[in-house]
């Protein structure tokens, strides 16, 4: 009887603590995903039920879990050639706006979905919303449709320039560096100066490619009542981001930003059987080289391949190359390819001695959580950032690939290859765990702390909102100056009529 009682208790203290919780995630990129999805996961497998809508639904059914697929004909996220890759110095300035119109793309294919069509006119009701905050903000007017419950934004990468006015975090460009900038603290005047550039640059960016033109998209679709996307995001309660300070780099946080970065770290798995053959059978370790699922290695130009080549000769480790073509010409003994193979667990082999890579932050991430030296060769977007921490934190090094030759890459090798530098990688590594939990307990806690106090407007600083004439406290400035100039120019009066008076008595006692 008692045992009965018991199981009734906390069956009724489960349900009481269970949430309706929906994930809204409408980017088309798989690398974005891949971070958020673990959460889902586990909160679904704490109890919660949660819908999700996103581009990649579970192939296998998962316990309260609801998947609502919106993948469509388009697709903004294809395979990209090196060969496009220049690495031109307005990258920087254009990339935004590519980005901007790939959301806009995103936002016309996912909106118009039939199955998101088909949930819109279901009557759901959620206790909290978690959505993917990146140049799809004409999703965040379902928020708005659906009663406004309580907002957390997530994001999978560094903040976009624009994004800091959400929490209204600090962003003063005098250190805080842009989203696409490839400099490193300190700044130089003139990096100061484009930083500063840039930062107005993608506001203004932000404004007229994604706000207006979301908004005029959210209002088709959800109706013409509803608030402005930047009044809905700014009503979030907590932005989950998958940073650490231990490898992006320290900055100043208000409450509600919390870091999650290796959210998606798992306990590494046992290894293809003859891919761990093939690491253990080297004596002197293997390199790994890897550009992610949007950069395919065999779209490398034959002269640079034959760079890599030839300088992976003069070293005795063995390389792993995530090379997606069937065969690679001429490829020499000590190189197995793959077309795909499991980062993660290969990352974390103790036998791994260095990872070749674009620079992308869930690979930067899992380098640095298993304390592999990393020579990262930016492409794009947040990758030169990413690049540039990591090197002034002492887990990588930089190789260019515009300016890419033989010796650059022996010389980059050497310099990750080097004992010392795996020692540096592997305290970056110790001060990248040592947390106060795990960052998808964290980021659990977050989610389940929004939901039990139906929202957390209290991590919100006074300055979420303000106009920007008080935020930088011009307002203030020009009262203060207008009140010194009056008191300057009342002094000089005084002043000036002292000594005219001074003057004048001096004048009659030399007439008399």
């Amino acid at each position: 009887m008692a045992a009965t009682i018991l199981l009734v208790i906390i069956a009724l203290f489960t349900f009481a603590s269970a949430y309706k919780i929906l994930g809204l995630f409408p980017y088309e990129g798989k690398s974005h995903f891949i971070s958020f999805e673990p959460l889902l996961k586990a909160l679904a497998a704490k109890g919660h039920e949660v819908t999700v809508i996103s581009h990649f639904p579970q192939k296998t059914p998962l316990p309260n879990l609801n998947d609502i697929d919106i993948g469509g004909s388009f697709s903004s996220t294809g395979v990209i050639n090196l060969d496009y890759l220049t690495g031109s110095r307005f990258q920087k300035y254009l990339t935004p706006i590519v980005l901007a119109y790939l959301g806009y793309q995103s936002c016309v294919s996912g909106l118009s979905n039939k199955n998101f069509q088909n949930f819109i006119k279901t009557d759901s009701k959620f206790d909290l919303i978690i959505s993917e905050a990146f140049n799809t903000e004409c999703f965040l007017g379902l928020v708005n449709k659906l009663k406004s419950p309580p907002l957390i934004l997530i994001h999978s990468c560094i903040l976009l320039p624009w994004q800091d006015d959400i929490l209204a975090m600090p962003s003063n460009p005098a250190y805080i560096l842009n989203h696409f900038m490839p400099f490193s603290i300190p700044l130089s005047f003139f990096e100061r100066v484009e930083n500063t550039i840039l930062y107005i640059f993608h506001h203004f960016v932000f404004k007229l490619f994604i706000d207006i033109p979301g908004k005029i998209i959210a209002r088709s679709h959800f109706g013409s009542d509803i608030p402005s996307l930047t009044d809905i995001s700014l009503n979030a309660s907590v932005l989950l981001i998958n940073t650490h300070f231990t490898s992006s780099g320290a900055q100043p946080m208000v409450p509600g930003y919390i870091e999650v970065g290796g959210m998606h770290v798992e306990t590494p798995k046992a290894l293809p059987k003859h891919i761990e053959k093939w690491i253990n059978e080297s004596t002197h370790g293997v390199i790994y080289f890897s550009l992610g699922s949007m950069i395919k290695g065999h779209s490398f130009p034959e002269d640079k391949r034959q760079m890599f080549i030839r300088a992976f000769s003069r070293f005795p480790q063995r390389v792993l190359w995530k090379w997606e073509a069937d065969t690679m010409p001429e490829k020499p003994e000590n190189i197995m390819i793959e077309k795909w193979m499991p980062q993660f667990d290969i990352l974390c082999h103790p036998n791994v001695k260095a990872f070749i890579a674009h620079g992308g932050l869930l690979g930067v991430t899992e380098s640095v959580h298993c304390g592999v030296p990393l020579i990262v060769m930016p492409q794009f977007g947040d990758q030169f950032t990413n690049a540039k921490a990591i090197e002034a934190n002492g887990g990588g090094v930089i190789l260019e690939y515009r300016s890419l030759d033989e010796e650059s890459i022996v010389n980059a090798l050497k310099t990750v290859l080097d004992p010392s530098f795996n020692k540096k990688a592997k305290e970056l590594s110790a001060r990248f765990r040592d947390r106060p939990m795990p960052p998808l307990e964290t980021a659990i806690y977050w989610v389940e702390y929004v939901a039990r106090h139906g929202g957390a407007p209290h991590l919100r600083t006074a300055a979420v909102g303000m106009p920007l004439y008080q935020y930088l406290l011009l307002d203030v400035i020009t009262f203060l100056s207008v009140i010194l100039f009056i008191l300057m120019y009342i002094s000089f009066v005084i002043t000036r009529a002292i000594y005219r008076k001074i003057f004048k008595i001096k004048e009659k006692v030399k007439q008399n």
